[in-house]
């Protein structure tokens, strides 16, 4: 379908007045890639605006989010539930058109995108999944019915950034060939020229990188990005990236090819030069030519026609493969393997000389993902250490795509924003693992995955300085806390192997947003549970593990993970100074404090002023739980390299030291 300017220019200018009605925004971008996302929408992209969710539409992603006012013109133009009300209403309070996309706002939005680098390393994900799902349900002898691209924009800012390097590696490392990036190449950024922080040859390293690369020379030229676009499908065997030479803010008087075009509106007497300039001559705010609208919403005739194609090679698919339809309605609607929890151990055997909880996630994996084969993963190079892999199946790669263990190289980084991806496209659960320091690297990810209410788990290993010799820049301090402070994320600590167990099953039933579980690597108990409270509390995040010999403890001991047996061994030394003291495990915060008042309150008594809590990390928030009165057993410098029971000691994380503190508390409350 021929690409007209007055469909260029309704986008330009919609995006325009859509800023300036807000005050706020980037109208910039849009003026220099509109022709390429209308070439791009009108005669390529296979999407259902009628069908939104229709699962093998074309994926695109707007990596590049501060040009969202496109974004949401598209959508309404082509025939998305997105009215030109809520273009209006761009970027104001409870509106459906926020000032970067966002997921589930409305629908046409693959990703939340902003930080730049995230989107484009979301798409890379999404591509994994598809290669995923095509090896693993398309059968030579039928239509595909997993066959969809992946396209993404993406501006110099994305491309500067770190987590953009280390998913371009691992993309042309695994021959993505249906994934195509448009590169919004215009050399601004908002402190000006690219030319002030970035010099390389962008081509020359996405080609080292091992992808196809083009490069159009004039943004305008709908015909060379098309035909750009074409080689990019017809290659096959690479990524793809078509670097297009745009201006920002083309067709502005004052503002053409500045960094002032990126952001903030552009003004009334700007606006109307521009029209002037680009031959438009409508006045209106948010106009939209009849003839325009006619031909952009060809396309939910179109996506209609695809879907129902689709349905209907579906149809035939699933006349000789019944069980693989099934299977596939099952994953894609997120649906559970019948009687999967079934797989879990029942209970590992008590065991005082302790293993590494680290070692009950390796055990737990590999019983349920058998029969789970959504369940795809790996870690940053550490999957020996964090116990991740799948032994069943093999890896993920360019020659064998149907592999469920995904080596992500020593790329942190992009793990975390892949992970989301793989999440975002559906029919899979992903999980991801490294080093619990290592979450630094992993937090902008993350904390996307929670904005996202994304299903994955993290599992974050060596969660303490109880990982001893590698020494402070491995030990893990503050990072526990970080992670509890973004909101919608889960974040357990189990205390033994059994409640690793439990850990899992919350995990994998979290249909709220992602789940961290923090494993050990040094030994810790295994808790008999005759003797102490089923490991299946957990699930109420915390609960009294070993009560007191009174029925009104003197003191409250609250620990988590490997501490908690620290607290059972002073409960006793307590006990034999007729203290009586209650253990508590908090596995998780977040997971507490979902529950009932009553609940909490039966857990920790308001009237119990002595409290002492216990963990191998920051002590900061501890306060919530302990109250004024109580105090707080925890680490607030950095570790130190040496075995880590000598660790233990110089930090004062022992029963002898819980004893005595608990001690001080309860005499200093008598007081």
């Amino acid at each position: 379908m021929k690409v007209s300017k007055e469909q260029i220019n309704t986008i330009r200018f919609l995006t325009a007045d859509a800023v300036q009605n807000a005050s706020s925004g980037h109208p910039g971008t849009t003026f220099g890639i509109a022709p390429m996302t209308v070439a791009l929408w009108n005669n390529f992209l296979n999407h259902s605006p009628s069908q939104p969710n229709w699962v093998d539409r074309d994926r695109f992603v707007l990596s590049s989010g501060h040009s969202s006012a496109m974004l949401y013109s598209l959508l309404h133009l082509t025939g998305y539930d997105l009215s030109l009300e809520d273009i209006k209403n761009f970027r104001q309070l409870d509106s459906r058109t926020p000032g970067h996309p966002e997921v589930d706002h409305v629908p046409g939005v693959e990703t939340t995108t902003g930080p730049l680098g995230q989107g484009f390393s979301n798409a890379v994900g999404m591509a994994m999944a598809e290669a995923h799902l095509a090896a693993k349900f398309n059968k030579p002898d039928m239509p595909k019915i997993v066959n969809h691209f992946t396209y993404v924009v993406t501006s110099d800012g994305d491309l500067m950034e770190g987590v953009s390097a280390e998913a371009a590696s691992l993309a042309g490392h695994l021959g993505l060939g249906k994934l195509i990036c448009l590169y919004d190449d215009n050399n601004i950024t908002i402190e000006g020229n690219t030319s002030l922080a970035f010099s390389e040859d962008l081509l020359k390293r996405f080609e080292a990188y091992g992808w196809h690369v083009q490069k159009v020379d004039d943004g305008n030229d709908t015909n060379a990005i098309s035909s750009a676009i074409q080689t990019a499908k017809d290659e096959g065997q690479r990524p793809s990236i078509i670097a297009v030479q745009t201006i920002i803010g083309f067709g502005t008087p004052t503002k053409q090819g500045k960094s002032i075009a990126h952001a903030g509106p552009l003004g009334e007497d700007e606006i109307e030069s521009a029209k002037k300039t680009l031959g438009w001559p409508h006045s209106e705010q948010f106009y939209i030519p009849e003839d325009v609208l006619i031909e952009f919403r060809r396309a939910t005739l179109r996506g209609k026609e695809l879907a129902d194609n689709w349905d209907d090679a579906f149809k035939q698919y699933k006349s000789i493969y019944p069980d693989e339809v099934a299977e596939f309605n099952r994953i894609m609607e997120n649906q559970y393997p019948k009687n999967w929890e079934d797989n879990l151990p029942d209970q590992f055997p008590a065991n005082a000389e302790g293993v590494p909880t680290r070692m009950a996630t390796g055990d737990i994996l590999n019983r349920i993902a058998p029969t789970f084969p959504e369940l795809i993963g790996g870690s940053a190079d550490l999957a020996p250490a964090t116990m991740t892999l799948i032994n069943s199946s093999g890896d993920f790669s360019s020659s064998s795509y149907e592999g469920r263990n995904l080596r992500f190289g020593v790329r942190e980084h992009a793990m975390a924003s892949i992970t989301n991806g793989l999440a975002l496209h559906g029919g899979i659960l992903p999980y991801a693992a490294t080093f619990l320091v290592f979450s630094d690297y992993m937090r902008p990810g993350i904390r996307l995955a929670a904005m996202m209410g994304l299903k994955e788990i993290f599992v974050f290993s060596h969660d303490s300085v109880g990982l001893g010799e590698d020494g402070p820049t491995h030990q893990p301090i503050e990072q526990i806390l970080g992670l509890r402070s973004i909101p919608n994320l889960s974040v357990i600590r189990p205390s033994d192997s059994n409640e690793v167990i439990e850990a899992w099953r919350v995990a994998i039933s979290n249909n709220a947003g992602p789940t961290c579980i923090l494993v050990t690597r040094q030994p810790v108990p295994v808790l008999d549970r005759n003797l102490v409270a089923s490991e299946k509390n957990l699930q109420f995040g915390a609960y009294t593990l070993s009560e007191a010999s009174k029925e009104q403890p003197d003191v409250l001991l609250i620990g988590t993970g490997s501490e908690v047996h620290i607290a059972l061994k002073a409960q006793e030394e307590l006990e034999r100074k007729n203290i009586a003291a209650r253990v508590i495990a908090m596995p998780s915060w977040d997971l507490f404090e979902k529950q009932p008042k009553e609940y909490r309150d039966s857990v920790i008594p308001p009237n119990i002023k002595a409290r002492v809590s216990i963990e191998a990390g920051s002590p900061i928030g501890w306060e919530r739980w302990t109250g004024d009165d109580g105090a707080i057993i925890g680490i607030d410098s950095f570790g130190a390299s040496a075995p880590w029971q000598d660790l233990y000691q110089k930090f004062n994380i022992t029963s002898e030291n819980v004893v005595k503190v608990a001690q001080k508390v309860i005499q200093d409350i008598a007081q």
